[in-house]
């Protein structure tokens, strides 16, 4: 990850100088009490857990209302666009709505992220607006996007995740046959009878 330094546009810390200083940022997010982080580890082809492609978090926890949003997502470029990133972000939102019970999840990143707004609206986040001047991050303004998934969204979203997750979705070359965001569209017209 330290030589891919476009993967750091967007992200609060980073890009890092050296391995040590690497090492030390995800000490500190590993012990931070902020987010609690994930590393995202695909499997390889044998079925064992590769090394770690990138990483998420679960953060701005509101227990008591049941509210939490995933951040810090960073995905190297061999995870982007990949059957175990979208199995990255299904696992974490099937953790927040089924083992903690959360109301809503939320996405936000800034407004200028396009592949960032164009994933949330893949996953099945809905979009609800702009925090203008929201934050400063690297010293720049920042307005921010911000996309959710509710409790009764998640029905629906965990039958498009899992369909599209299916190997039955690929083909023997790996492509996919049907995109997440058609067999949502699909799910979302059958509900709606």
């Amino acid at each position: 990850m330290l030589g891919e330094d476009h993967i750091w546009d967007w992200m609060a810390d980073g890009p890092y100088l050296s391995e040590s200083s690497f090492v030390q940022g995800i000490e500190a997010k590993e012990f931070g009490a902020a987010a609690r982080f994930f590393a995202i580890c695909p499997r390889l082809p044998d079925g064992a857990v590769g090394p770690a492609k990138g990483y998420a978090s679960l953060m701005r926890i509101d227990a008591a209302h049941g509210v939490v949003e995933v951040g810090n997502v960073l995905f190297s470029p061999s995870l982007q666009r990949t059957l175990a990133a979208t199995e990255a972000i299904f696992l974490m939102a099937r953790y927040v709505f089924e083992d903690l019970g959360y109301r809503r999840y939320e996405w936000k990143c800034n407004d200028l992220n396009l592949p960032s707004r164009r994933a949330a609206d893949r996953f099945g986040f809905q979009y609800e607006g702009v925090f203008r001047q929201h934050m400063v991050i690297k010293g720049q303004n920042r307005d921010t996007a911000w996309f959710a998934m509710l409790d009764g969204d998640w029905p629906a979203r965990r039958k498009a995740f899992e369909f599209w997750l299916s190997p039955d979705n690929f083909d023997a070359q790996g492509r996919q046959r049907s995109t997440l965001q058609t067999i949502s569209a699909g799910l979302d017209q059958n509900r709606a009878r």
